[in-house]
């Protein structure tokens, strides 16, 4: 059992931290389900309101945002004798989204299938065997996921000054606020605090 107490706040507020930032743009559950098939292929409004079955209000509203975002592109198709009609294909910003989406589906397997063999099975095309999302170090080296302890600190880039005579207001509140919560803010970022 350690000595040490228990962490009383996380190491960054949440208007500094870029997950929580992604937590804004992706938190809901349509949001997630219109992600997911659009990463499967599904590309036009009725195939993903046949699909998930959302309410076509929220599906519009979902497909808007994700598109504002940058997620999604919207282009028009149109089938002979019809009018045209919008796709969202996903941006290279939505595609990279492709690896959390397997984490989550690797870490859902192993939770929730119950013991049940996975759904769905991926492989690669070019080893044929199935891929892994691990925790690498810079080196490449994977770092066990249970038992691991990572240290975490603030980037003195992310909160340090404009220049030496200015600070940016958001960067001296995150600093002030790390520091209020009784966090220990690195030495780099006391200056600004």
């Amino acid at each position: 059992m350690s000595s040490n107490p228990p962490p009383r706040r996380s190491p960054l507020p949440p208007e500094a931290c870029n997950l929580a930032r992604a937590f804004d743009v992706l938190g809901d559950r349509w949001t997630l389900l219109v992600l997911r098939s659009a990463l499967y292929g599904v590309r036009r409004f009725d195939d993903f309101a046949a699909e998930l079955g959302a309410p076509r209000t929220v599906l519009a509203d979902r497909l808007k945002r994700l598109t504002a975002a940058g997620l999604l592109a919207r282009r028009d198709y149109r089938e002979p004798g019809r009018r045209a009609r919008p796709e969202y294909w996903l941006t290279p910003k939505g595609a990279e989204l492709r690896l959390p989406f397997v984490a989550l589906t690797q870490w859902s397997d192993l939770w929730l299938g119950d013991g049940r063999p996975p759904p769905v099975a991926m492989r690669s095309r070019t080893t044929g065997e199935a891929p892994r999302v691990a925790l690498v170090d810079g080196s490449g080296r994977e770092i066990a996921a249970s038992g691991q302890k990572l240290t975490l600190s603030a980037r003195a880039s992310v909160v340090a000054p404009a220049s030496s005579d200015q600070t940016s207001a958001p960067a001296a509140h995150a600093a002030r606020k790390i520091a209020a919560n009784g966090i220990q803010v690195p030495s780099a970022l006391r200056n600004i605090a």
